[in-house]
């Protein structure tokens, strides 16, 4: 589907754009069921946080229109939506009345083999480490470096998603994922008010869980505390929850409360 640019469709974008200069922006990845985008409150709460944070100006009930119907004709696929602070001279001072630049690009379901939800992935344990800055923890930025990086450290099929920790060595997320573990039947996943995203799914299954009486916790995790839980899964907004199966020496089974979180996801990707 052609892509959009502030409402309009487009295939270029003006070298001025912040965005490419500087990643002076933020993204959305949001799945499309059936012309619907899937978790599109909690995406535009998150992008509406970021925007407060980097003060950015943008029209939200245009995007929100604008959202809606290229989501209905794109039917079934991936949107990613793009919001820049849009064009400025050369140098890191911006006007700080410009409008944001809005983007839209639509994708083909991702294709995924059906075993990484079915028996479980092992995770490849990254060596780029994730940089500590609380001014941009929890935002989609586009500021992706680390992630790319990360990405380039496995080219096999025997891993499905990185181990990302921060600085500190805390375990943190996947390269594009959140990560959960279980352990005596509470539900983990970590604090993320250093560094990481803040995925809408994560969102999600955490109030789920609460609204059916698990207990959970957004606390520091230490790869021991990693090795030592009963279950370990990840999830994102476009493939919902896979089960992890190990990453390096440490082995875990697939549990119940990973199936059940899971089916919840599903219900809501395909809602």
């Amino acid at each position: 589907m052609e892509s959009w640019v502030d409402g309009q469709p487009a295939d270029v974008l003006s070298l001025k754009d912040r965005g490419l200069a500087y990643g002076d922006g933020l993204f959305e990845t949001i799945a499309v069921h059936d012309g619907g985008p899937v978790l599109l409150d909690r995406h535009l709460q998150r992008l509406e946080r970021g925007c407060r944070r980097l003060a950015l100006n943008v029209d939200m009930n245009a995007l929100s229109a604008e959202l809606s119907a290229y989501a209905r004709g794109l039917g079934n696929g991936v949107l990613k939506l793009i919001v820049t602070r849009g064009d400025s001279l050369r140098g890191y001072a911006a006007d700080p009345l410009a409008m944001a630049r809005r983007i839209l690009q639509g994708s083909p379901p991702a294709a995924y083999p059906s075993t990484h939800a079915e028996q479980g992935i092992r995770l490849f344990a990254c060596t780029v480490r994730l940089s500590e800055q609380p001014l941009l923890a929890g935002l989609k930025h586009l500021n992706r470096l680390e992630q790319v990086l990360a990405r380039a450290e496995w080219a096999d099929s025997e891993h499905a998603e990185g181990l990302m920790l921060d600085t500190s060595g805390r375990v943190i997320e996947g390269v594009f994922s959140n990560l959960f573990l279980v352990r005596d039947g509470v539900l983990f996943t970590a604090d993320l008010s250093r560094c990481g995203v803040a995925g809408v799914m994560r969102a999600e299954l955490l109030f789920q869980a609460k609204s059916q009486g698990i207990a959970t916790q957004i606390t520091d995790i230490s790869l021991e505390q990693l090795h030592q839980a009963d279950e370990v899964f990840v999830c994102n907004s476009v493939y919902g929850v896979w089960p992890v199966r190990g990453c390096g020496s440490a082995r875990w089974s697939v549990g119940p409360l990973t199936r059940k979180l899971q089916t919840l996801a599903r219900a809501l990707l395909d809602a």
